[in-house]
């Protein structure tokens, strides 16, 4: 893919596309691990912690407040019932850490979105608890460039279609930047839109794709500037 023509709205996800995310959740789950050192070691705690957090994906959804419910649940889970009340606040406490941290951008990240925002309409599409998305949106400074923010519950192809209908634009008109293969790139292929996979350093072992993607509407960039000569 070297040039990409009838582009309206570019699409960026936001947790590790636009800002760091992921290196503090697996900041935090060693610190869980450390809490549950006297249980278990630290890799069938880490299994453990992401079995639940797979079970109760359909109930909590994405995002810190249900990776700390999840975490309570482990530690319930490992000691056999046995988890003092203190332990149970070092959790939320882990937690509550990770909602304050503050949002670090990208390499680029403004600089880009300065430039396209003279050409397209940018809008952000992410997933996870939407007043935490909110919270790292203001604090990162770049709520100026965006047209439209779309937090979702979970990016399937349905999603997309539903956010396509409300920027009233064909699926052939929207390109997707993002860091995760599974959740910002298939899905939109698979309707019919465009996609620029940004590899962030560590990923979430849920997002990991194997698979090779052949499509002449994918590619994949090593950084956001990157995108400047295809635009």
């Amino acid at each position: 893919m070297e040039k990409i023509n009838g582009i309206q709205v570019i699409a960026f996800d936001a947790d590790d596309t636009l800002w760091v995310n992921e290196t503090f959740f697996r900041e935090a789950e060693l610190k869980f691990v450390d809490l549950m050192s006297a249980y278990a070691p630290q890799d069938e705690v880490l299994r453990i912690l992401f079995d639940v957090e797979m079970e109760n994906m359909p109930m909590y959804g994405y995002g810190i407040k249900g990776f700390m419910l999840s975490l309570i649940e482990t530690a319930n889970l490992i000691s056999g019932f046995q988890t003092s009340a203190r332990q149970t606040n070092a959790i939320i406490e882990i937690g509550k850490e990770m909602l304050n941290k503050p949002v670090e951008l990208l390499d680029g990240v403004e600089d880009v979105l300065q430039q396209l925002a003279r050409k397209y309409k940018l809008i952000v599409a992410t997933k996870g608890d939407l007043l935490d998305q909110e919270r790292k949106l203001k604090k990162s400074g770049l709520l100026q460039y965006f047209h439209h923010i779309e937090v979702m519950s979970d990016k399937t192809p349905e999603a997309y279609q539903s956010l396509l209908k409300h920027l009233d634009i064909e699926a052939s008109e929207l390109l997707m930047v993002g860091n995760s293969l599974k959740s910002d790139i298939l899905p939109v292929l698979e309707i019919g839109g465009w996609g620029v996979h940004i590899p962030f350093h560590t990923t979430w072992q849920h997002e990991v794709v194997t698979e090779k993607i052949n499509s002449v509407r994918f590619c994949e960039r090593q950084s956001i500037w990157e995108l400047m000569p295809m635009l």
